[in-house]
């Protein structure tokens, strides 16, 4: 016994560590084919919240050139992203559903803000579910006009909201409505709607600190009327009651990120500040300028000012503090890129727009566009990182933009402008243009008195 044991002892510690070494290889293997945001991944998938500022273009907000104090939207991002070149479809109700399905409007139907039935559960899939399926808890609070239904029947798990698209969006009292809280009618008569809807999202993220938790923020922040914050003084004019409004939209995203620090989840936590569309005509005197030059265009337009709105990416720890990206992003890319950071799959037999800018987020090149489309009601363009190509057959150079867009003659003999139509023209043939629709009540009467003026 003695010798066969002193024959076998070499073989037994021999054989443990090399199944020892076998393990800890197939360990190294697997983390490695893991998906970096993968629930068995290197690192943690974050929490997202996407603030979504409405009616906010970049000529509203200081670090994008505009001239209002933001102090708290512009330390976002210095301690982050700016992405340079983000556009949106120029109107509410088409942005928020092109950002939430990622599908271009003449996928979804929904093509101006007065379509919103044309998108069902059924037939579409927003970013909740998806996210959800990753085990992600999900809250909605704020804005959801112009879409059918409600977030809770679009997969969110709880919602906040005003009670419809325009009552109650600020001063809540009898004579505006209540709001909605995950449906039912809520009284809060002399309270403040953004304040209510800042605490309902801390309410959540405490409730949900352990994570991984996905917010829309949909703010109130800076849609018309134009009404007194609670920081406004008695006789205020209306450009003073405009920055007001700016600027306390920027004083809530401060406070959230406050709340963010004193519950340790900054460097857990992905912060997303945009814009639905360009400046509205509420602040386009005091607003739609960059560095004090007026840019071209507004909400509702086809024009720079339409749809290029502000991009912030803030995780601290991993997005490079201070840096700014040139590269092209549209709205429908926020699904993809929300999905690839949760380690979600996307939705099967969906034909999706979307393309994920994950990888800049986190530094890296990742895979950049090279046009964005934008669509509104029957109108369309393709535009690349210097030239935009209508449905129309409108060529224009954007060298200057977004002060000048500079049209580009049919017979142009310019070597970039004939090297970039053909395949502009191949991006808006594979992207068929809905037919728009003449149904919005308020156009319809502009037209009838215009008709009887000139009778």
């Amino acid at each position: 016994m003695h010798v066969m044991t002193r024959f076998f002892t070499p073989f037994v510690r021999w054989n443990v560590l090399w199944q020892a070494g076998v393990f800890l290889l197939v360990l190294t293997l697997s983390a490695c084919g893991q998906d970096k945001h993968g629930q068995s991944g290197v690192e943690p998938r974050p929490n997202i919240i996407l603030i979504f500022s409405d009616d906010v273009g970049i000529g509203d907000i200081h670090c994008t050139g505009g001239p209002f104090s933001t102090p708290n939207i512009d330390a976002l991002a210095k301690g982050g992203m700016l992405f340079e070149n983000c556009y949106s479809t120029p109107l509410c109700g088409p942005s928020r559903c092109q950002t939430l399905t990622g599908r271009y409007p003449f996928r979804t139907g929904l093509i101006n803000n007065n379509s919103d039935n044309s998108i069902q559960p059924d037939r579409e899939v927003m970013i909740p579910t998806v996210l959800k399926k990753a085990g992600y808890a999900t809250a909605c609070s704020g804005k959801w006009g112009q879409m059918s239904l409600g977030p809770i029947e679009w997969g969110f798990d709880e919602s906040m909201m005003f009670s419809n698209g325009k009552g109650g969006r600020y001063w809540l009292d009898k004579a505006n409505g209540d709001y909605l809280l995950n449906g039912k009618p809520t009284a809060a008569p002399g309270k403040y709607f953004p304040d209510l809807s800042h605490e309902y999202v801390v309410d959540f993220i405490e409730r949900h600190k352990d994570g991984p938790f996905f917010v829309y923020y949909p703010m109130s922040h800076s849609h018309g009327p134009i009404l007194p914050t609670p920081d406004s003084k008695p006789g205020a004019d209306a450009t003073r009651l405009y920055a007001d409004n700016i600027e306390y939209m920027d004083k809530l995203v401060g406070r959230l990120m406050g709340e963010l620090d004193r519950l340790h989840l900054r460097g857990k936590t992905l912060v997303i500040f945009t814009g639905d569309n360009g400046t509205a005509r509420f602040g386009i005197e005091a607003g739609a300028n960059v560095n004090g030059r007026p840019i071209s265009g507004q909400k509702g337009t086809m024009l720079e000012g339409g749809s290029r709105v502000p991009l912030i990416a803030n995780w601290p720890g991993t997005t490079p503090a201070g840096t700014a990206n040139r590269d092209l992003i549209d709205f429908s890319d926020f699904f993809a890129t929300f999905a690839s950071l949760a380690g979600a799959p996307l939705p099967e037999g969906v034909v999706l727009d979307s393309r994920s800018f994950a990888g800049q987020i986190e530094g890296r090149k990742g895979e950049p566009r090279d046009w964005v489309y934008v669509e509104l009601n029957g109108n369309s363009y393709v535009r690349d990182a210097r030239f935009k190509l209508t449905n129309k057959g409108e060529m224009f150079d954007l060298s200057n933009a977004p002060f000048e867009e500079k049209p580009v003659a049919a017979d142009s003999t310019d070597s970039a402008a004939l090297a970039a139509r053909p395949a502009l023209q191949k991006v808006l043939n594979d992207h068929p243009t809905a037919p728009g629709e003449e149904n919005n009540k308020k156009a319809k009467k502009k037209a009838k008195k215009k008709a009887r003026r000139n009778a």
